[in-house]
This record gives structure tokens, C-alpha cells and sequence, in this order.
């Protein structure tokens, strides 16, 4: 059986083992690594196998567009179908007037300049609309350690800051304890950070234009409390 480990008596420390309780933090600005676009295709027809088969063809259409940016896309995957029936408002009994199907998908891309122009290829496909980007970081982004490190640092310095002001100096670290982990940007972002747009297919030769999307920067934020002995100052 475990012996439990008792409370630490003195939490605060004693005249002969001061204690010192600093927060560090640490604030970053970096461009995004990824972004997101989700991308809706839609059908509508009065014959659910009608319905169904323009589905599919504008869906394969829709992939086939998506996979050809080739290691520009970092994650394709659906999310949502659906195949509705909309029953007409009068009448007797339950007449089908049309029917209503989607297929949502969601692409991660790497590449800002692919971006813009498979949207605007997107966009000009028939009943399909493209919602995004959404720009966020990597999970394993270097930046997240950097940022933790940096807070890291900041606490050590303020920490010594203290105990220099006691003419004093720092003897053994206590506690380090990770406040809050990393927070890039929330995804979606507020409204006003994203683009949607949907078109109708043109004319075969008529390539539409590029869209100029630029990233949004992200925000990184990391904090730490770290905990430390001080040899005992003269006051």
C-alpha cells in the first residue's frame, strides 16, 4: 500500500528558505502554417435519383478539383450529406415537391498562393459555395515550444529581479507549473476573418480570377508560475 505524501508544512517558506512565486509569460505574433476552407455542394430536383446522381457528379467534380493541388493539400475529408425531401405545403397527404441534398467537405491547405485560386475555382462551380480560410497553426508547431520557453525566461528573470532587489539571489527552483497552453487563434475567428462566396458555373473557357487572400497573423500566448528558494536576505 502507497503511503500518501503529507502537505508541504510550509508552503510559504521559512526565514531560513524564503520563497518566491513569480508568473512569466510570453506573447507571440506568427504567420499561420494552414489554412481551412469548407466547401458545400449542392442539388436540387423534383426525382430523388435525378437529385442523387447530380450529387455525386458535382461532388466527384468537386474532389477531383481539390486532389489535383496535390501536396498543396495537407487534409480533404466530409463532413455532412444529407438528401432531403421537401413536401409541398398544400394538398392532401404527403406529396414530395422537391428534393434537397449537400455534401460538405473541409481541405487543409499549405500553400497561400494555391489557396486562392482553387477558392476562386471553387466558387465558379455550379451550386457550390466555399467557406474560409480559417488560418491556425499546426499542433507540432515549433512556435508552441518557443513560446513556452520564452515564458519560461521571462519567469527566471523576474524571479531574479526580486531577489536582487532583496540583494539577494535565487537558490533552488521549487515549481514550475504550465498555466495555460498555447492559444492560436480560435477556429472559426470572428466574423469578418473569413471569405464566402458562391457562383455559378461560367463559360468553359472563362477561367475565373484569383482571389488575393491574405493570412492572418496568429497570436500565441503561453504563461507559467514557477516557485523558488532564495538564500535567506539581510533585511
Amino acid at each position: 500500500m502507497t503511503t500518501p505524501t503529507p502537505p508541504d508544512p510550509t508552503p510559504y517558506g521559512t526565514p531560513d528558505a524564503p520563497r518566491l512565486t513569480v508568473r512569466g509569460e510570453a506573447h507571440l505574433e506568427v504567420d499561420p502554417e494552414i489554412a481551412r476552407i469548407t466547401i458545400t455542394v449542392t442539388a436540387r430536383g423534383k426525382d430523388r435519383r435525378h437529385t442523387l446522381d447530380d450529387l455525386t457528379h458535382r461532388n466527384t467534380t468537386t474532389l477531383d478539383l481539390v486532389k489535383s493541388y496535390g501536396d498543396a493539400i495537407e487534409r480533404l475529408e466530409t463532413g455532412h450529406f444529407s438528401l432531403t425531401p421537401e413536401l409541398a405545403q398544400r394538398g392532401r397527404g404527403e406529396r414530395i415537391r422537391t428534393y434537397h441534398g449537400s455534401v460538405t467537405l473541409t481541405a487543409e491547405l499549405n500553400d497561400f498562393t494555391a489557396l486562392g485560386e482553387l477558392t476562386s475555382r471553387l466558387a465558379d462551380l455550379d451550386l457550390t459555395s466555399v467557406d474560409g480560410p480559417w488560418w491556425t497553426l499546426r499542433p507540432d508547431s515549433p512556435v508552441h515550444t518557443q513560446a513556452r520557453k520564452q515564458a519560461v525566461k521571462e519567469a527566471v528573470q523576474r524571479a531574479r529581479a526580486y531577489a536582487d532587489a532583496l540583494d539577494t539571489t535565487l537558490a533552488a527552483l521549487i515549481e514550475l507549473a504550465d498555466l495555460d497552453a498555447d492559444t492560436p487563434q480560435p477556429y472559426p475567428p470572428a466574423p469578418g476573418n473569413r471569405m464566402r462566396s458562391m457562383a455559378f458555373a461560367g463559360a468553359p473557357d472563362d477561367t475565373p480570377p484569383t482571389l488575393d487572400l491574405e493570412p492572418q497573423r496568429q497570436e500565441i500566448h503561453a504563461a507559467v508560475n514557477a516557485r523558488f528558494t532564495m538564500t535567506p536576505p539581510r533585511l
